[in-house]
């Protein structure tokens, strides 16, 4: 007796191969038959009249590290079709810590992931044991994040590490390598991991590598140096022996919009000179981080109280004023490059300034009589430093090349804070893809698309078996109706569920239907490479 079997469905398999009108068995969470017509007997039938059965989509770019835990029902990602997650991106991660520099990560990652729990989660493997033991309803695999390695080692100083620090990581490295970790994390545009220098970072690299880890960065520039940028981080890759993955590829910046071609040409000639590289983008012509990046790397030096002393401090604010006025070399002056009515507050911590979020800087400082970079940096010590923002920084047509091209695939790079105005690629990026950038702007077909968000993504981070619809896969599918399916989150009332998505089904088991999530929480840790498993990547730990 199989556990269901799905009847009339437009197939798409995850191949980008042409749909096609067939029948779907599953059985024990895996997918045991696929064709025309399957036989057997099933305890339950479900007839899906005609509408799309497709692999479940696969979010390569998130910042849920805690949120699958604050709340495992994960209803924003699981509603879009989402069925996996993979965690550890842009060098924030809440593991490995020390007692002593607890601190200084709490205030790196707040900002990002969400409030940290209480307790230290020293070592990566113990941070991989609480989400083994605590079921999602979406499966999970996680990077270990160089920001959260380099801060254990040495905090936030602004300098090169020595020998022996450079050790320490990469031993820190090696041992979330074995506890699991797909690979390592980059996040260079941020405090620390803007202040390691090509030596630090080729040898971290390299640990990931040895082990048979992907390198995923989110590079150091994105707007007038983003070829230098590219550059940098595939030759460290080279230099590292490791496979590279490029985080959300954008150009930004109204002055370079037009040269993202430049971009894909560089990763395109590196990958004929036998780089593994590959990127991701999300549907958004938006971008959304930490307010505190939009000032110079040198402000965010030290521990919390140096930041907010510097904050305060006439002299360090005169000389963070000549900084963004000027032209500070391998440093991208988002302020600059977007004008300060692009910087728009979307999240903060006190009941007081909840009114500034959904407003611009510009908005905020005329309001109050102030110049923007005062207004600014007086937001910045009335948080604590921990407020968000989203940059309206990118062109549809760059948006455009980068989804069309071979080696690209779909991350939301959503930020899951509780309160605020969110940036709606945490609740809409995978129906966008479908609803816009396919039925409306006809980019590419229904088939490509479901690759690019299933088949490709998995084949990347090491999900093996799944991502497509085939004999022996893991049974992680979706149900959508493709000429319905629609994102509705916007940037004014982001908190929106998408319409369109039927069914959402992980290991064989029904996570949500009719855009509810079910009492079932299917979700699995995935770990590489972990010593209970073996080489085999597509063994789960539980």
């Amino acid at each position: 007796m199989l556990d269901r079997k799905f009847v009339n469905a437009k197939i798409m398999d995850g191949t980008g191969a042409p749909w096609f009108r067939g029948e779907v068995a599953i059985s024990e969470g895996r997918i045991v038959d696929v064709g025309r017509t399957v036989a057997g007997e099933a305890a339950e039938t479900v007839d899906l009249g005609g509408r799309v059965l497709a692999p479940g989509f696969i979010d390569v770019h998130t910042h849920d590290d805690l949120a699958v835990l604050r709340d495992p029902t994960h209803a924003p990602k699981l509603l879009q079709g989402v069925t996996s997650v993979v965690l550890g991106n842009c060098g924030f991660g809440g593991s490995p810590s020390t007692p002593e520099r607890h601190e200084d990560l709490v205030r790196y990652v707040t900002p990002v992931l969400g409030p940290m729990p209480s307790g230290v989660w020293h070592e990566f493997g113990h941070y991989l044991d609480t989400l083994s033991t605590s079921p999602s309803s979406v499966n999970a695999v996680s990077q270990v994040a160089h920001g959260a390695v380099r801060i254990a080692v040495m905090g936030f100083e602004n300098r090169p590490a020595t020998t022996a620090e450079i050790e320490r990581m990469s031993a820190l490295v090696s041992e979330a390598m074995q506890a699991g970790a797909i690979g390592l994390s980059f996040g260079l545009l941020y405090a620390p991991g803007c202040y390691a220098d090509r030596r630090e970072l080729v040898a971290v690299a390299s640990a990931a590598a040895r082990a048979g880890g992907i390198l995923n960065c989110h590079i150091r520039t994105e707007g007038d140096t983003l070829l230098d940028s590219l550059t940098e981080v595939m030759d460290i890759a080279e230099a590292a022996g490791a496979p590279l993955h490029v985080s959300h590829l954008k150009v930004v910046g109204k002055r370079n919009w037009g040269t993202i071609g430049r971009a894909l040409d560089l990763i395109a000639d590196r990958r004929a000179r036998g780089l593994d590289v590959t990127c991701d983008i999300y549907t958004y012509t938006a971008g959304s981080s930490t307010l505190l990046s939009v000032l110079p790397p040198w402000v965010s030096a030290g521990g919390s109280a140096d930041v907010m002393a510097r904050l305060a401090d006439p002299a360090a604010r005169e000389r963070i004023r000549r900084d963004m006025e000027g032209n500070l070399p391998g440093w991208d002056n988002f302020a600059g490059m977007l004008g300060w009515d692009r910087v728009v507050i979307s999240g903060v911590e006190s009941e007081a300034n909840r009114r500034l979020e959904g407003v611009n800087i510009e908005t905020i400082a005329a309001e109050r009589g102030q110049q923007p970079i005062d207004c600014m940096l007086d937001i910045l010590l009335e948080e604590n430093a921990r407020v968000t923002m989203i940059l309206h920084q990118m062109s549809e047509e760059d948006v455009k090349a980068v989804l069309r091209a071979d080696f690209a695939m779909v991350g939301s790079d959503g930020i899951p804070l509780e309160t605020g105005k969110v940036h709606p690629r945490h609740y809409g990026t995978f129906p966008r893809m479908l609803a816009h950038y396919v039925r409306k702007e006809r980019i590419m077909s229904v088939e490509e698309a479901v690759r690019k968000m299933t088949s490709v993504s998995a084949r990347r981070f090491g999900l093996a078996q799944r991502g497509l619809i085939a004999e022996g896969a893991w049974a992680d599918l979706v149900v959508f109706d493709a000429e319905k399916i629609q994102d509705i989150a916007t940037f004014e009332d982001p908190r929106r569920y998408p319409a369109g998505l039927d069914g959402i089904y992980v290991n064989g088991r029904l996570a949500a239907q009719g855009g509810t999530p079910s009492a079932e929480r299917p979700g699995r840790l995935i770990r590489h490479r972990c010593a209970c498993c073996g080489p085999q990547d597509q063994l789960v730990c539980n």
